[in-house]
C-alpha cells in the first residue's frame, strides 16, 4: 500500500533550499515503492544525474529525516531504510529471507494495543510495529 508523498513539495513547506541534486534525491524517494537504504537511494539517483555522490546522499537524507520528511527505520539487516514520513500509521512486516518490507494496517491490533497501554495504566500517544518473518509457502 505504498503512498506517493511529494517529498520536494514537502521541503518546500519547510522552507528546505531545493537543490537540483535534491531534487533528484526528493524524486527518487517520493517514487520508491519500496524502503531503501542510502546506497539504493544514491543508486537511483546517479542514474539520473552523475555528478550525485553518495556523501550528498546521506546529507540530504539525514537533513530531510531531521526536517521530519523522512523517517528512518532499522529492519534488522543493519541497514538504515527510509521512508517519506506516513501522513497515515501503519506498521510494517519484513520478510527476512528477502528484506521486502511490507506495510499494513490492521485496527483489531490498534484496538489491542490501546487496551493493553491502559491495562499497563498508560494512555498510547504513538507506536511502532515491526514484525518479521518469513513466507509460509516458501520452500526453505
Amino acid at each position: 500500500m505504498p503512498r506517493k508523498i511529494d517529498i520536494e513539495a514537502l521541503c518546500a513547506e519547510k522552507g528546505l533550499r531545493i537543490t537540483e541534486q535534491r531534487r533528484v534525491i526528493a524524486r527518487v524517494l517520493s517514487e520508491a515503492e519500496d524502503h531503501p537504504d542510502v546506497e539504493r537511494v544514491h543508486e537511483r539517483s546517479a542514474a539520473i544525474d552523475p555528478g550525485i555522490s553518495i556523501a550528498t546522499v546521506y546529507r540530504t537524507v539525514r537533513l530531510f529525516e531531521e526536517a521530519g520528511i523522512l523517517e528512518r527505520h532499522d529492519f534488522g539487516d543493519g541497514r538504515s531504510r527510509y521512508e517519506a514520513a506516513p501522513e497515515a500509521h501503519h506498521d510494517h512486516l519484513v520478510d527476512v529471507e528477502t528484506g521486502n518490507v511490507i506495510e499494513f494496517v490492521d485496527p483489531e491490533l490498534e484496538q489491542l494495543q490501546k487496551q493493553i497501554a491502559e491495562k499497563l495504566g498508560f494512555r498510547l500517544v504513538d507506536h511502532r510495529m515491526e514484525l518479521y518473518g518469513v513466507a509460509i509457502d516458501r520452500k526453505s
